[in-house]
């Protein structure tokens, strides 16, 4: 997440239109615009229906931190305090992380609290169909507490998840993977979490407090020979027995209610914003759950979406500049989190010959997430950029690493910095930069600019 993002949408303004935002769907992603959006003085609505499936989640220090720079405070107080998380991967065993443990139902629930004290319109139900007519959208909702409405707005943002239908938009998908979750129940315990990979897949578990547990096994669709629903539950059972990571959460506990399969694939929308709509969230593009925290990536292209929206309703002549933006931005995560993916399932050697395996260790390709980076690699160039609450085109840095560009560092503009210090290359950047900047400010970038490999 990109700090000048949150920095740049985290002061509300006055309302400049008249422009009705309509957001389906209540996570975090669509809870981001939502805010976001309210924050720059437009009306919102936000309808979302509750989770079909209470999950637990483990969520990282970075989400907090994204989350809190988002405006979310009630949703924050369901996060447990950080716990340890066990991983063995390889064969070998280490503790090292940590992670908050969260119900996502309950923090979904003060989700839509937060919503409220922003002034978003919040409204409970199910988008039965919608449509648009005279530049305006009509949509149908069932609302939860009985009853059907119809709801009025300019435009949608699309945070429904992986459930939002594609309309046939094109998309990029990688191996077709299933996650089977299960709640079990045991004695109370101390919270944590633990992974662990196995011949056919691999598995996510997290204990709470009260002794509530929640097991996930991630396996191929095509190869998993996934038995009928019915006796769903006994396989998950005979494999999460064979798992050592495994035992301290099933001890003493028994299963409670049915196993739930979701898709985890990962997919890319390629078009994931127009004039009058955007997608942001898993909506966009959702990823392999090895890979990373899905909030994180949520909030990931959910932060700059409300600055694109703002421009493309305020400032139409800049709408293929805002697209750009917001595309090669999903594109970019999409990809970036691909390979982290690919990297770990890499990491795991002892069943190569296994289909679960084989098919992830060279999807979506074989380049590598990082390369060391030399002057030579470096350029500056005019990019898109969230300024003011907008979609502005700043000279950026652009790098292998970051080919959408790198803007500022504590408000300072490196292209224009590595350009002076490119016009003077009799002199050393930090002679430079202590003229232009000061002795401090200088010696720092100088510094940085170094360890990044360009200068």
């Amino acid at each position: 997440m990109n700090g000048h993002v949150i920095m740049a949408l985290n002061k509300s303004v006055s309302p400049m239109t008249d422009s009705i935002i309509l957001v389906f769907g209540g996570g975090p992603a669509g809870a981001a615009v939502a805010i976001g959006m309210a924050r720059l003085g437009y009306r919102v609505t936000l309808i979302a229906k509750p989770r079909p499936f209470d999950a637990v989640e483990g969520v990282s220090e970075r989400v907090i931190k994204g989350m809190s720079g988002a405006g979310f405070k009630l949703a924050l107080e369901e996060m447990a305090e950080p716990s340890a998380r066990q991983v063995t991967w390889n064969g070998e065993t280490n503790d090292a992380n940590t992670e908050h443990l969260v119900s996502r139902k309950r923090f979904d629930q003060a989700l839509l609290l937060d919503l409220s004290s922003h002034g978003v319109n919040v409204i409970s139900g199910r988008i039965r169909s919608y449509a648009c007519e005279n530049n305006q959208y009509q949509v149908a909702v069932d609302c939860a507490e009985g009853g059907h409405r119809q709801v009025f707005g300019d435009f949608i943002v699309e945070a429904r998840g992986r459930a939002a239908p594609t309309a046939g938009l094109p998309r990029v998908k990688g191996t077709q993977t299933v996650s089977l979750l299960q709640h079990w129940h045991g004695p109370p315990s101390q919270p944590c979490s633990a992974v662990e990979s196995f011949a056919d897949g691999w598995s996510w578990m997290a204990a709470q407090p009260d002794g509530r547990r929640y097991l996930q096994l991630t396996v191929d669709a095509a190869s998993a020979d996934l038995p009928p629903k019915h006796q769903l539950a006994n396989w998950c059972r005979e494999r999460l027995e064979g798992l050592h990571q495994a035992r301290p959460f099933i001890d003493r506990a028994e299963p409670v209610g049915d196993v739930y399969g979701r898709t985890s694939t990962a997919i890319l929308c390629e078009r994931s914003v127009a004039d009058r709509w955007i997608r942001v969230g898993d909506a966009a593009m959702a990823v392999d759950p090895l890979s990373g925290n899905g909030m994180f990536q949520a909030l990931s292209s959910a932060l700059q979406a409300p600055a694109v929206v703002n421009t493309l309703i305020r400032h139409p002549e800049r709408a293929e500049l805002a697209k750009q933006f917001h595309e090669t931005r999903i594109e970019g995560l999409f990809y970036r989190f691909a390979r982290i993916g690919r990297d770990f399932y890499l990491g795991e050697s002892r069943w190569g010959d296994r289909p679960f395996w084989q098919a992830r260790r060279e999807w979506p390709d074989t380049h590598p997430i990082h390369r060391d980076v030399t002057p030579a690699d470096v350029t500056t160039a005019l990019r898109p950029v969230v300024k003011d609450g907008l979609i502005d085109e700043e000279r950026v840095v652009i790098t292998p690493d970051q080919p959408t560009g790198v803007w500022h560092l504590n408000g300072l503009p490196l292209a224009h910095l590595l350009d002076t210090i490119r016009s003077q290359p009799q002199r050393s950047p930090t002679s430079v930069l202590t003229e232009q900047l000061g002795p401090e400010k200088g010696q720092f970038i100088a510094l940085w600019l170094a360890k990044q490999g360009w200068v």
